[in-house]
C-alpha cells in the first residue's frame, strides 16, 4: 500500500487537530472581511455619484459570496467535509434579521421609557440601501469569522464555555478600534453581541442565524433608527431619533451598543438561547485531557 503523500498527512492532522486549523481560518477570513470592506469603499468612491449606494450594495452581495466560498474552501481544504454550518437556511436568516429587528426595538423603546431616547417622527431623507450594503457585509463577514471559524474551532478542542469566553472577548477588542470606543463599549460589545451570536450558533449549528441576528440588528440601529453603529454611521436613518442623557445609557459616541439597556436586553435573550442549546444536547462540555489524548 502506498504511503500517504505530505499533503494527505497535513490535511489528516489539520482535521484532527483544532488547533492548527485555528490560525489558518481566523486570519484568512478576518482579512478577507477586512479587504471586502475596503472593496466596498473602493466602490463608493469610484462609482458615479447617482449610483453610488447601488453600486454598494451590488458589491457587497458579490463580496459575501466570495466571503462565503472562502470559508468553503478552507473547510473541504482542513477538514475534508462539506461546509454544513453555511448550507443555506432561509427561515433561519429571516428568523435571526427578525430577532435582530425586535431587539433593538426594545432596547430604544426603554431608552425613551427612561426619557433618553426621542422620536420626532419619519425622516425627510433617508439612507436605507447604504445601511443595508454595510450591515450585510458585517453579518456574513465577521460571522464566518468569529462563530464559523474562532468559536467552532475551540469549542471543538476546549468546550462550549472556553469557546464562548474567547470568541466574545476578542469580538468586544475588535470593536475597542472604532470611533468613540471605550472600555464600557468594549466589555458591552463582547458581553451583549459576542455572547448573545455565540448562542444563535451554539443554538442552530448553522451560521444563517446569527448572520440574520447581526444584520438585522445593525440595520435596525442604523437604518431604521439612524444611531451610530458601533461607533461609525452610514446616512440618516428612516425615522428622526435623538438620544439625550448620560452615557451609561446612551452610549456616547459608540452609539446604543455601549448602553446598559442594550447589554441587558441581549444578555436577557442569550441566556435563552443558552438555554435551549442545553436543553437540545447541544452544549459541547470540555473533554477531559485523557480523552482528548485518545481521540
Amino acid at each position: 500500500m502506498a504511503a500517504p503523500s505530505p499533503g494527505t498527512r497535513w490535511r489528516d492532522l489539520t482535521r484532527r487537530t483544532p488547533l492548527l486549523r485555528l490560525p489558518a481560518f481566523f486570519i484568512l477570513l478576518l482579512a478577507g472581511d477586512i479587504g471586502a470592506q475596503l472593496a466596498r469603499m473602493w466602490t463608493i468612491r469610484h462609482a458615479p455619484a447617482a449610483g453610488a449606494d447601488w453600486a454598494s450594495l451590488a458589491a457587497v452581495l458579490l463580496l459575501a459570496a466570495a466571503l462565503l466560498g472562502l470559508y468553503g474552501g478552507l473547510v473541504r481544504l482542513l477538514e475534508c467535509r462539506a461546509a454544513r454550518e453555511i448550507a443555506p437556511r432561509p427561515l433561519q436568516a429571516g428568523a435571526g434579521i427578525l430577532l435582530g429587528l425586535a431587539l433593538f426595538a426594545s432596547v430604544f423603546l426603554l431608552l425613551h421609557a427612561v426619557g433618553v431616547a426621542r422620536w420626532s417622527g419619519v425622516a425627510a431623507r433617508f439612507d436605507v440601501v447604504p445601511t443595508l450594503a454595510v450591515s450585510i457585509l458585517a453579518g456574513v463577514g465577521e460571522e464566518l469569522a468569529f462563530r464559523g471559524s474562532l468559536f467552532r474551532i475551540l469549542e471543538e478542542r476546549f468546550g462550549s464555555v472556553a469557546a464562548l469566553a474567547v470568541s466574545a472577548g476578542l469580538f468586544g477588542l475588535l470593536h475597542a478600534l472604532n470611533p468613540g470606543a471605550t472600555v464600557i463599549s468594549t466589555a458591552a460589545i463582547a458581553l451583549e453581541a459576542g455572547v448573545l451570536l455565540a448562542a444563535a450558533y451554539a443554538l442552530t449549528r448553522n451560521l444563517w442565524f446569527p448572520i440574520g441576528l447581526h444584520l438585522g440588528w445593525n440595520f435596525t440601529e442604523g437604518g431604521i433608527f439612524g444611531v451610530a453603529v458601533s461607533g461609525g454611521s452610514v446616512g440618516k436613518g428612516i425615522f428622526s431619533v435623538s438620544l439625550a442623557g448620560r452615557t451609561l445609557l446612551t452610549g456616547g459616541k459608540f452609539g446604543p451598543e455601549a448602553s446598559v439597556m442594550a447589554i441587558a436586553v441581549c444578555l436577557a435573550v442569550a441566556v435563552v438561547l443558552l438555554v435551549l442549546t442545553a436543553r437540545a444536547g447541544r452544549w459541547i462540555p470540555m473533554r477531559p485531557r485523557i480523552a482528548r489524548a485518545n481521540a
